[in-house]
Parts: structure tokens; C-alpha cells; sequence
């Protein structure tokens, strides 16, 4: 009775930790609204330095949940992430003029290792306090759901704070932001402080290892597919976000649009809408449905999605809800290729959980190092939409979306062949 108590604390906690990493994470693309304003290579940077902290800090998180544990590695997290939040509130103080875009690089990325060790902690911990496999997935999904209600607030709180993009604006419109997030970080370091965390690598640190998880065929596979669905989850909504919000007539509206980077907020958190939704249905089913079936299903489906939006004229309209200042809310007209983008947001909902779980099944002492080398790879949030960007500025917003095609059918063919475990000679107990 006692284990089970501490096992439904312990669930709880990593899903508020679980929602903790996406409202740190997507404040990123939208922000870049601001500073792509005044600096036309910026709009990315701010998720790019997000994620490049994963490329220096996985390894080593994982390390630490061999050397200090679970709960004292979620702590030192907690109490880094408050330190980035600050560092980006102090990008809005006008005395650093032209050096505060650089202060606000600084901020995203020491954020990054906050969110990066946060996510090393919670996901092999709801994968097995959930016994691994499809209950271990039914877990991490519990949590998504969370992750993905956060996901939705952010981009949309950002975007009703912004309004419309000037010369004007600047990080202070989104102060109340970044103060809402300096809270919530130390409320959830004294909460955490009290909470008793399973230590399921307690003692791991003085096992002699004979093998790695690079021994395994699947694992390497799932860090590949990793590092291409995390730019798949950011690459979608954060240019659609700037395909909508775009005040210079190259995207969805006209130069000047009253309230595009409202609405193109609204949007983007209509994504994470979704993908909360796909991942509450997942959880429902995950325990009946196999992980490999639900990701086979979603990639097909996305692709579908994609190409079809890829080749919609952008002036055929559907009304869509969204948020102008002045106006509350409202029913907006949208080409339908951002309804198409947004839906992938169901799909897109599975694959975080499906990837990690294929990708670990049958590692058991090997979780925890695989669990920082899929954190490194996270990196991918961060180079992939950069490409994407890149490809956006020079061939358009819908070219850029064929990136993301490609990624999509590295994870169809991951789920199909890529997830057996071909390994299962090499001990693990």
C-alpha cells in the first residue's frame, strides 16, 4: 500500500515536471517574433540556443541520475531554470541596447539545460514506474498531455502580450511571462524539496558496464529518430507561427495585418491544443494499442497532412478562433494549409513517448545513459527548425516544409523496421 502511494506521488510529480519543460521550451519561437523584428537572423536563435544546450548536457544528466539520483538532479534543474528566466528578463532592460538580444541568447540557453535535465529525470522515470512497455508508454503519455497544456498557454500568452509586432516592441511586453515562470520554478523546487522520488539507479554508479546503449541496434535508431522528431514538433507550429505572424506580406497576411502575431499565436497554441488531445487519447488507449501500431499510424498520417497543405493555394480561407487586442475573442480567416499544419499536432501528440519507449525496451541497466544520449539528441529542436528557417528565407514558408516531410518518413520506416530489438544476446540485468 505504502509503495503505491509513494508510486502515485512520484507520477504526479513528473508529470508537473513534464509541464514544466514545455512552458519553459516553447516560449522560444514565439519571442523570436520579437527579435526577428529587429534582427533578421534572430528569429531562431532563441529555440536554437534552447536546444544546443541538450548537445552539451545530455551526456552529462544522464551521468548525474547515475551519480546524485532522480530527485537531486530534477532540483539543480529547477534552480538553473530559474537562473535562465532571469537572465532573459534582464534582455529587457534598455541600458544594454544592442547587447540585450545576446543576453536573451544567454537566457535561452542556460533555460536549455534546465529543460534538459528535466527531461533525462522524467522520462525513464514514467517509463518504469509504468513497467516499461506499452504501460510504460500509457505513462509518458499521462505526462505529455500536461506538457502539451502548457505548450498551449505559452505561445498564446506570448501572443496576446505581443498583439502585433513593431519597432516598439521589446521583452518587456512579455515580462508578466517570464515572472509567472521565475514563480512557478521556485514554487516547484520547495515542493520537490518534500517529495519522496523513487531512486530506481540507486547504486548503478558502482556497476561495471560491459556494454553501452550503442550496443543496441534500436537504440541507436530511436536516437536518430529523437533528434528528427523534436525538429518535426518545433518546426511545424514555429513557421507556421511566422508564416501567419509575417508584418512584411511575405507570409499568410498583407504587410502591416492588424494582429498577426496574435493570431498566428493563437494558432501555434492551437497545435499544442492538439497535441495535449493526442496525447489524453493516447493514454486512454496505450495500454491495449502497441506503441509500434500508434506510431506507424500518425507518421502516415502527418505526411499526409503535409503534402496536401504543401500544395493549397494560401488564399483558400477557413475561420479559425484566435485573439486580437481590442477585439477579445474571435473567428479569424486562416488559409486552410494552417488548419492542415495544426492538425499534425494529433500526430505528432504519440511520437515523443512512442520513440523514447521502443527506443529503451530491453536496456534495463543501460536506461539511464541511453536516456542522456536521447536528451543530447534533442539538439535537433534547435538545428532542424534552423535549417527549416533557412530553407523558409530562401524558397518560401511552404518549401520548408518538405524538411519536414523527410524527417517524417524516417520515423514511419523507424517504426516499421527500425525499433526491433535484434540485441536481445546482451545482458542488461
Amino acid at each position: 500500500m505504502e509503495k503505491n502511494k509513494t508510486n502515485i506521488v512520484a507520477i504526479v510529480t513528473m508529470c508537473f515536471i513534464f509541464a514544466m519543460i514545455s512552458f519553459v521550451t516553447n516560449m522560444a519561437a514565439p519571442f523570436g517574433n520579437i527579435w526577428g523584428y529587429k534582427y533578421d537572423w534572430a528569429a531562431m536563435m532563441g529555440n536554437m540556443m534552447n536546444f544546443a544546450a541538450y548537445l552539451f548536457m545530455g551526456i552529462p544528466a544522464g551521468k548525474m541520475l547515475l551519480k546524485v539520483g532522480y530527485k537531486k538532479t530534477t532540483l539543480i534543474a529547477l534552480a538553473v531554470g530559474f537562473v535562465g528566466i532571469c537572465i532573459q528578463y534582464l534582455s529587457s532592460f534598455e541600458f544594454l541596447a544592442g547587447a540585450a538580444i545576446f543576453v536573451y541568447l544567454l537566457g535561452a540557453f542556460v533555460c536549455g539545460f534546465c529543460v534538459c535535465m528535466l527531461n533525462t529525470v522524467v522520462n525513464p522515470m514514467l517509463n518504469l514506474l509504468g513497467g516499461g512497455g506499452n504501460k510504460g508508454n500509457q505513462y509518458i503519455q499521462i505526462g505529455g498531455t500536461l506538457n502539451s497544456l502548457t505548450g498551449t498557454l505559452t505561445p498564446f500568452l506570448v501572443g496576446v502580450l505581443i498583439g502585433t509586432v513593431s519597432a516598439e516592441t521589446s521583452m518587456s511586453n512579455v515580462a508578466p511571462l517570464l515572472f509567472i515562470a521565475m514563480g512557478v520554478f521556485a514554487v516547484a523546487f520547495a515542493i520537490i524539496s518534500f517529495v519522496n522520488i523513487p531512486e530506481p539507479a540507486k547504486g548503478r554508479s558502482e556497476q561495471k558496464f560491459e556494454h553501452s546503449p550503442w550496443s543496441f541496434r534500436h537504440c541507436v535508431l530511436g536516437v536518430i529518430a529523437i533528434f528528427f522528431y523534436v525538429g518535426i514538433e518545433i518546426g511545424i507550429p514555429s513557421q507556421l507561427n511566422f508564416f501567419l505572424s509575417d508584418p512584411n506580406g511575405n507570409g499568410a497576411y498583407p504587410a502591416g495585418f492588424a494582429g498577426a502575431a496574435a493570431i498566428g499565436g493563437a494558432i501555434a497554441a492551437m497545435y499544442w491544443l492538439l497535441m495535449m488531445v493526442g496525447r489524453f487519447c493516447s493514454s486512454l488507449i496505450s495500454g491495449k494499442v502497441s506503441t509500434k501500431a500508434q506510431m506507424v499510424t500518425v507518421s502516415s498520417v502527418a505526411i499526409l497532412l503535409l503534402v496536401v497543405g504543401i500544395f493549397l493555394p494560401k488564399d483558400i480561407m477557413v475561420k479559425m478562433p484566435g485573439f486580437i487586442s481590442g477585439q477579445g475573442f474571435c473567428m479569424n480567416e486562416v488559409p486552410v494549409t494552417a488548419l492542415l499544419f495544426v492538425l499534425c499536432g494529433l500526430c505528432t501528440s504519440v511520437m515523443w513517448g512512442g520513440i523514447f519507449n521502443l527506443s529503451v525496451e530491453g536496456l534495463g541497466k543501460y536506461t539511464e545513459q541511453a536516456s542522456g544520449i536521447f536528451m543530447m539528441m534533442v539538439v535537433g529542436g534547435g538545428i532542424m527548425p534552423l535549417i527549416q528557417d533557412f530553407i523558409a528565407k530562401k524558397l518560401g514558408y511552404m518549401p520548408s516544409y518538405w524538411l519536414v516531410v523527410a524527417m517524417l518518413c524516417y520515423l514511419l520506416f523507424y517504426a516499421l523496421w527500425g525499433c526491433k530489438n535484434v540485441n536481445k544476446d546482451i545482458p542488461v540485468d
